[in-house]
This record gives structure tokens, sequence and C-alpha cells, in this order.
């Protein structure tokens, strides 16, 4: 398909700071549709949201509160973020944890899967969502330390939080994992975010393949270009003002039309689908 040319959709903006926070961005992104209801598809489930503060994460945590599912949201160090995210959650009348740190690091997933597993006795789904990404012209600019940083957060993270809650997954359990366009089409400028992206859609599949007899189904979702607080901290401002614009919906897509697949994927409603891969990314065909 011939690249469509971009085109400023947004006021050029960019943050300092990563990771970065929704506060700054203009417009907000969209996080609730109150078109969408819910209808109790995780009634009496516990569901554990990586980069849960923003963006995908937050959107996909107040879905599911929507279907009835008590969350634990974990993040990095956006605590302003991470509070509204538990705020909307209760609002909609469930219970919701915060747990801050690194999740590249296995102490700390396993910290994580303890403190669930302490106040709520139960684990029934887990969202691997939480991604960094530095982009770099060059494999060349591409340090040893960059490598390994976005390899721990983007991968290392799965292996380690699937780890320590797998004991307490029950038989109808799921586990859905974010992965990107990227993992199919490439980025020229993410060359190592869009390695790991390729990782998790392995890792996906062969998860799937090796708990299938267990009962706990493994799924993924590939967005394309969202409007999340990733973007104004790892571009600069020209590339935001366009970003997304060179999909053929002509727009990024919003963190809520994102959720409801991640919703399908962690209900009953997905119970014939383990090792796949949904692509809300704007009408871009990837032939996967």
């Amino acid at each position: 398909m011939k690249a469509l040319p971009k085109k400023r959709l947004r006021p050029a903006q960019r943050q300092r700071r990563r990771p970065g926070v929704e506060p700054p961005m203009t417009p907000d992104p969209l996080a609730d549709r109150p078109e969408y209801r819910g209808s109790g598809k995780l009634a009496g489930k516990t569901a554990i949201v990586t980069g849960g503060d923003s963006g995908i994460g937050r959107a996909v945590a107040i879905a599911f509160a929507k279907e009835s599912a008590d969350l634990a949201i974990v993040y990095l160090n956006e605590h302003d973020d991470a509070r509204e995210t538990k705020e909307a959650v209760e609002a909609l009348g469930r219970r919701c944890l915060l747990f801050a740190g690194d999740l590249g690091r296995e102490a700390f997933c396993n910290r994580v899967a303890r403190g669930v597993l302490k106040k709520w006795d139960r684990i029934d789904v887990l969202v691997n969502n939480a991604a960094e990404q530095h982009p770099q012209k060059s494999i060349a600019d591409i340090t040893a330390k960059q490598l390994e940083k976005t390899f721990r957060t983007n991968i290392f993270s799965f292996f380690y939080l699937t780890k320590a809650v797998l004991p307490a997954l029950k038989r109808g359990a799921a586990i859905v994992n974010t992965t990107s366009v990227t993992a199919y089409r490439g980025s020229p400028q993410l060359l190592d975010y869009s390695s790991t992206k390729g990782a998790i859609v392995a890792f996906t599949r062969s998860l799937a393949l090796q708990l299938a007899d267990r009962g706990v189904r493994v799924n993924g979702v590939a967005p394309g270009p969202i409007w999340t607080p990733l973007i104004p901290s790892t571009f600069d401002a020209e590339h935001v003002a366009s970003f997304g614009s060179d999909v053929p919906l002509r727009r990024a897509g919003e963190p809520a039309e994102v959720a409801p697949a991640f919703v399908f994927l962690a209900s009953d409603d997905s119970s014939y689908m383990t090792g796949q891969i949904l692509h809300p990314n704007g009408g871009e065909i990837v032939n996967a």
C-alpha cells in the first residue's frame, strides 16, 4: 500500500519527562466512552493491568471496571496519573490497588503478585501492557544500556509477572499481552522497541500452546498509532502533531477504542481463542 501523506492533527507538543503523563497533552486522550456499557463480562474477577496509570492501560482498567472486575494497577512512577485511574475505577464501584515500581525487576513482579493474592486471594486476568520506546536514527546510536532497558520493560517484565501469577491462575483465566503493529511491519526509528514487540508475539503464541492444557488462554493486541503519553514523551513536536495521519483512517486511535479488544480477550466471549493477536490499527493491513 502506498504511504499516505502526513497532515497536522493536533498542536505540536513535547514532554521532556519519560515516561510521559496525561495532563500536559492536547487534546486529552480518551480513556472512556460513555456509550460503552458493561454487562458483567468480568464479574467476580480480579485483573492486573501493567502500565495502567494512563493511555491504553487506563482505558483497559476503566473498561474492565465497567465489566465488574476489580483492578490492580502497576506503573513506574506516574503517581498522579495512577491515582486518577484508581479514582475512575472506584467511581464505577470496583476496588483498585496501586503498585509502583520497575517491572523489569523480577523481585518487584513477585511483590505485585503476592500483594494481589494477599488482598483478594485470586488472580483471573493478567494484562501485560507496560512499555517504553526510545527513537534512534541508527542502530549505532542504540547503547547497550538502552537496549537492555527496553527489553527489560517490554518483554522481560512479561516473563517475570507471568511466572509470578501463574500458580494462581485457574482454568478459565486469561493473559492478554500488548504488542504493536511495529512487530509486523517494522519501524526504522524504533528498532529495539519493535524487536521487543516481535518477541511478544512469539511469547504469546508459545505460551498459549504451553498453557492450553491448563485451560489458561493467552492472546494479544497489536495497536497501531494510539494517542497516549508515550507519544509526546518520545517523539519530536512536529512528529507528534501529525502522529497517526498516515494510516487509512487518517488519525491516531484513542485508548478507549482499543480497550474493548482487551475486554473481549479477557472474557469468555473469546473462549475459543488462544495464541491470537487482534489488530486495532486504523486500517493498516499487516497480513498476520
